[in-house]
């Protein structure tokens, strides 16, 4: 069964290269990146988790944190961050999930038989303080995910949960924003004091309200 936005991120207990967690548990009141991997020691999947440890003080600044599953052993990914870190000039802090009966995998829909029954795609969820999915993107194993996506869109959805606001296309932190079409001309009047430009009735810009 597919796990849809709006959803509970389901709970499990799992080893990982920092011990045992639960998930929830060890979630906490961050936001969560999950996403997995087809394997250990597989190209593509050495840049991106080189790229995630780099990445650490801006999940940081975010309140986020990342988590990481492929069905390999625990000493396996002991084995492949060795080479990450080697390879790519970072230091791994976030844990690797073993799942080598790939029961998380398969809670998490991230195994695809129509693709290969035998490894995960490359799934990424965006989990909420509340425990609930507020993204999912899948990408086939040939290709990298772009890092700097999730975190724009971790911005765009902290933003827009706080201010009645969405974000168009291509946005990034600091650019104007679009005022929601329920609030009303008078309505945006009074929660942006700062101003509004109308293109349409329900194509409105305001200056990102949080800065």
């Amino acid at each position: 069964m597919s796990l849809l936005i709006g959803d509970v991120a389901p709970d499990f207990e799992a080893d990982t290269t920092e011990g045992r967690i639960r998930f929830h548990e060890w979630a906490g009141d961050d936001w969560v990146v999950f996403f997995s991997h087809p394997a250990d020691f597989t190209p593509v999947c050495t840049t991106e988790l080189g790229y995630t440890a780099r990445l650490k003080d801006e999940f940081a600044r975010r309140g986020a944190k990342a988590l990481v599953i492929s069905v390999d052993s625990v000493e396996d990914h002991k084995r492949w961050i060795e080479d990450i870190e080697e390879t790519q000039g970072a230091t791994v802090q976030f844990p690797i999930i073993a799942d080598p009966a790939r029961k998380v995998a398969t809670l998490y829909n991230m195994i695809h038989p129509n693709a290969d029954p035998k490894v995960t795609v490359r799934a990424v969820y965006v989990i909420d303080p509340n425990k609930k999915i507020r993204a999912s993107i899948i990408y086939p194993p040939s290709a990298g995910r772009n890092f700097d996506e999730v975190l724009r869109l971790i911005d765009s959805l902290q933003l827009t949960d706080g201010h009645k606001v969405a974000t168009p296309v291509n946005w990034v932190d600091g650019e104007d924003v679009i005022v929601v079409p329920s609030l009303s001309d008078e309505e945006a009047e009074k929660l942006f004091p700062q101003g509004f430009r109308k293109v349409k009735p329900y194509l409105r810009y305001t200056a990102q309200p949080n800065k």
